[in-house]
């Protein structure tokens, strides 16, 4: 079944018993969101909060919380838009298998985005910025902010829905420098195609034109967020998806207006124009900061008859974002793969803040007839990944041979890194690229965008039997004090919170003097962190505080360490410096008193009861 509109999704959901209502008046301040975060770890249902405090709208979250329920809500369409991404990414099927893919054609004919005349629904009425449901989901969120919006932008060289753009980029509605109810914030990150339509518009001095869609069928956002070849629109995409024709018309000022959306935002972003955005609790567990982002002058907000606002709460991993993420890997499959020669499977680990960290498995082919191998088309493979789209922003990838493991998955974190741990050549197969480009949200590097990265790149056979405990001679001296095995081969070391980088140079040359003639083959690796108890608890906090808390070029050093014509290795343990450093950004913690309201919601008689 195809959703006409997001109160048909939500009916449907309710009474399959997968969404509960919440009467109550909730405050939209850190309590929505504390709520929508007990029920989401607790894999509860999506919620339909009635009564949002200072608000006549609304609001629900939750909705793809998990891949069960999103898989219920597509029930009757996952199929066929699996077939017509995966022919998408590889037409030559086609040929080969015409009958197959018969109804291919027919599936992207109908889902053909529709103009539509404007008495659609969206055209209810009217409102103001300050109506909306003004949530915040963390204490020191810079304002309220749309966490749900589709972002629509067409191209100035090219005009039309066909050629435009739909991105999911964070809103934020008040709060800065913002005038209320006629400024927003318009934050988008690098290689994002509203970038590219903003660029042509400045070129040709002429403001962008943005509207911003909020709720609608389902279809909508998960159009918004999905990573589409070249050539699919993320309006077919949505029609296909949702079995219903995305439906649009222009208003009297130009700006595109889907048709079936809940609200919808029009604005200009004239050139160069900006304010502080910021901060927001973001999805690699810290605040992004405050920094300039466009301006968006607001013109209009149009909402639908019974409209309701849709949200989501952006933190450490696992998150409903998380959710999409296995949604999008449902669909798309090996699509990614397949645009890159030789590259077999990909992961953007979650529990990592997804761009941080990247496992990846490609082919070793280049010199079969030699017994001994080494990294080489893998390395080809490597910089390929480092130079394709979002996955361009990555700082550490990880890359094995598929022939030394066939059976080798890239989703499981610690049989990968334990493959990874046993072959790497630390003195051959660490390759950096210094002073490039990293996620926006990442504050380990030395600037907004800018850090490092590093591509580990193992093939060949089994080097080294990985510890699982500590020798009963093995020692570290002061400063270095507990220290916990974290998996096999991997060692975390709590020392002194960072002062400067003296401090790191002057701890390097302690290890160095006492491990000097020391067997460390299997202890290729040493974390060096604030609590070495929490970075031991489990695997998603190792990866959490190694690969969001460090910067390769500045934070990796090694035992015995040494520079080849440029080429830098180490001849004992890999040391990473994941310790909090000043610049970085702070950690997302949970206000205490708006946790306890939640605790008396889930007692005996409470509307959570149950539930969290």
């Amino acid at each position: 079944m195809g959703y006409p509109s997001l109160q048909a999704c939500v009916a449907d959901l309710e009474k399959n018993g997968r969404l509960i209502r919440i009467k109550e008046e909730v405050d939209p301040y850190l309590q929505m969101a504390a709520i929508h975060l007990r029920v989401f770890e607790n894999q509860g249902p999506a919620i339909l909060f009635e009564n949002v405090k200072g608000s006549k709208f609304p609001a629900v979250s939750n909705l793809f919380g998990t891949l069960d329920r999103s898989k219920f809500i597509f029930r009757d369409t996952l199929d066929k838009i699996k077939t017509l991404v995966d022919l998408k990414s590889d037409p030559i099927k086609a040929i080969k298998n015409p009958f197959k893919y018969a109804n291919v054609g027919l599936t992207v004919l109908s889902a053909l985005p529709m103009k539509v005349g404007k008495s659609a629904p969206i055209n209810f009425g009217r409102t103001h910025i300050s109506e909306i449901p003004q949530i915040v989901n963390w204490p020191n969120d810079g304002g309220p902010f749309v966490t749900m919006p589709q972002v629509y932008t067409e191209d100035a060289d090219k005009p039309g829905i066909m050629n435009a753009n739909l991105g999911m980029y964070r809103i934020q509605l008040a709060g800065n420098d913002y005038v209320l109810d006629k400024e927003i914030g318009l934050h988008y990150q690098l290689h994002r195609g509203i970038g590219v339509h903003q660029t042509k518009a400045n070129a040709k001095g002429q403001p962008l034109k943005v509207s911003i869609f909020i709720g609608g069928p389902p279809s909508h956002p998960v159009a918004a967020v999905m990573p589409l070849p070249e050539g699919l629109s993320e309006m077919t995409f949505a029609g296909a998806l949702g079995n219903r024709r995305f439906r649009y018309f222009y208003d009297a000022e130009g700006f595109c207006i889907s048709a079936d959306a809940d609200f919808v935002i029009t604005g200009t972003v004239m050139p160069h124009e900006n304010k502080p955005e910021g901060p927001f609790g973001d999805h690699l567990g810290y605040y992004s900061l405050k920094h300039p982002f466009p301006l968006m002058k607001v013109h209009n907000v149009y909402h639908k008859k019974d409209a309701i606002w849709s949200f989501t709460v952006v933190g450490r991993p696992p998150q409903e974002d998380t959710s999409f993420g296995a949604l999008i890997h449902e669909i798309t499959g090996s699509a990614m793969p397949k645009e890159i020669p030789g590259l077999h499977a990909v992961n953007a680990v979650d529990a990592a803040g997804v761009h941080p960290l990247l496992f990846a498995i490609g082919s070793e082919r280049y010199t079969p007839y030699i017994k001994e191998r080494q990294p080489q088309e893998i390395l080809t493979i490597a910089n390929h990944i480092l130079g394709t789209g979002q996955l361009s922003l990555a700082k550490y990838l990880f890359i094995a041979a598929k022939e030394d493991d066939p059976a080798l998955n890239v989703n499981d974190i610690g049989g990968f890194l334990k493959h990874i741990l046993q072959r790497v050549d630390l003195t051959r197969d660490l390759h950096f690229y210094t002073k490039t480009t990293i996620d926006t949200l990442d504050y380990s590097g030395d600037g907004l965008n800018t850090g490092s990265k590093i591509a580990i790149t193992v093939a060949g056979d089994i080097k080294r039997e990985l510890w699982t405990e500590l020798p009963a001679n093995f020692t570290i001296p002061r400063p270095f004090s507990n220290y916990k095995m974290v998996m096999p081969g991997v060692l975390a070391v709590e020392v002194p919170k960072y002062i400067n980088d003296k401090d790191i140079g002057d701890m390097l040359s302690i290890l160095d003097e006492h491990f000097i003639d020391a067997e460390l083959s299997g202890l290729p690796l040493i974390i060096l962190c604030d609590d070495a108890a929490f970075t031991a608890q489990n695997l998603d906090n190792f990866v959490w505080v190694t690969f969001t808390r460090s910067n390769p070029s500045h934070d990796i050093y090694g035992v015995h360490s040494f520079t080849e014509h440029k080429h830098w290795g180490c001849k004992g343990p890999l040391i990473i410096n994941a310790r909090i450093k000043p610049h970085h950004a702070p950690i997302l913690e949970k206000d205490l008193a708006v946790e306890k309201l939640v605790d008396k919601m889930g007692e005996k008689g409470g509307v959570l009861h149950g539930i969290i």
